[in-house]
């Protein structure tokens, strides 16, 4: 068993997860300490200005290695607040664009200086040999939700929510299937940062006291991804152009947040899975907004809950989920598969890097 710390930015731009499991990359021994640290507004501002350039970012842009240092030094800070023994670090970095039809994804994040800083192998590059094999680069997390759901009836859908959504629904029998549903946090997050100037839709409160338009709803889900089968995944930003030519700038601030989130509970209730869930268990940012689970539930007929109601922790799942993979990557198990990423076949991924080996004589 390995002692694993877990490091996740999601497209959500809002900090770094830190947790601590006890792995093989297989079965999950034991759960440790886990953490947030926010970004600073100013570290925040300029990730998302980065996805604002990303058509013509260089990668040796002068803002992009300046951000890069200080996204890593945060993920070191993590760790080190974390204060817990470890024999390698799982570090996903920063997705700043995920382009799969283009065999593109690109995360930021120096794992060379975060192992010299930690004095720990880095797991990283968990997504390019997936992509590079024709695969879709994400979602990686079934394996890990699989591990999780041992013994839980089936079928059983597991609902993340970030900047983007993606659900993992798991059978009878080991059946996986997954895909990123549609928008997740990241839109609404961008109406209220344009409209309230704050990062979020703190409590659902805006769009709790408006009416999504029907009009503009339904010129969302008219996007061609919406027709496309599983596998399937998505960056932040995909739905830029039918959101800007949907109405959606045209309406109230309350109504655009009301119309946000019932464009992400419709995406997730028209996602096709092989079998109706059992139950819907929901992770990620997104449960603590009361609006979402309010259109979800009104959106899906089984029952919809908080990760929590199974034991779970929804606010470090996706940080383990990056130590069991770099247990993975270290064992070179698979970290996807032709159900979940649409690869070829089961595929590992992911690169260590170590710390600098201390002089000797």
């Amino acid at each position: 068993m390995l002692r694993a710390i877990g490091l996740m930015s999601g497209t959500s731009l809002d900090g770094v997860d830190a947790a601590w499991l006890l792995t093989d990359g297989t079965r999950i021994a034991r759960f440790g300490p886990a953490l947030t640290r926010p970004y600073d507004a100013a570290l925040r501002a300029d990730l998302r200005r980065l996805l604002d350039r990303v058509p013509t970012l260089a990668a040796d842009d002068p803002a992009l290695d300046d951000a890069e240092r200080r996204l890593t030094l945060r993920h070191a800070e993590a760790v080190a607040a974390l204060g817990a023994a470890a024999d390698l670090i799982g570090f996903h970095g920063q997705t700043i664009l995920h382009a799969p039809a283009a065999h593109r994804t690109w995360q930021i994040g120096d794992a060379a200086l975060l192992a010299r800083l930690t004095g720990l192998p880095v797991a990283h590059d968990f997504r390019t040999l997936d992509v590079a094999q024709g695969g879709e680069g994400a979602p990686l997390a079934p394996v890990f939700h699989d591990a999780l759901a041992a013994g839980l009836e089936r079928p059983l859908a597991v609902l993340n929510i970030g900047g983007v959504a993606n659900v993992t629904w798991l059978g009878q029998a080991g059946a996986i299937l997954a895909c990123d549903t549609g928008p997740g946090n990241g839109p609404l997050d961008d109406w209220a940062q344009r409209h309230l100037g704050r990062p979020q839709d703190e409590g659902g409160r805006l769009a709790a006291a408006g009416s999504a338009d029907a009009g503009v709803l339904a010129r969302l889900l008219a996007d061609p991804y919406f027709a496309r089968p599983a596998p399937k995944s998505l960056d932040r930003l995909s739905f830029r152009a039918t959101l800007a030519a949907s109405g959606l700038a045209a309406l109230q601030a309350a109504d655009g947040a009301a119309t946000l989130v019932a464009f992400l509970a419709e995406a997730v209730a028209r996602t096709p899975l092989p079998a109706p869930p059992r139950r819907w268990l929901v992770c990620g940012g997104g449960r603590h907004n009361p609006a979402i689970m309010a259109a979800l539930r009104a959106r899906l007929p089984a029952p919809v809950v908080p990760v929590e109601a199974v034991g779970w922790d929804g606010d470090a799942l996706e940080a383990q989920c990056f130590a069991f993979l770099a247990a993975r990557v270290q064992q070179r198990l698979p970290l996807s598969f032709p159900a979940t990423t649409g690869v070829a076949r089961p595929a590992p991924g992911g690169r260590i890097a170590f710390p600098p080996q201390p002089r000797t004589g």
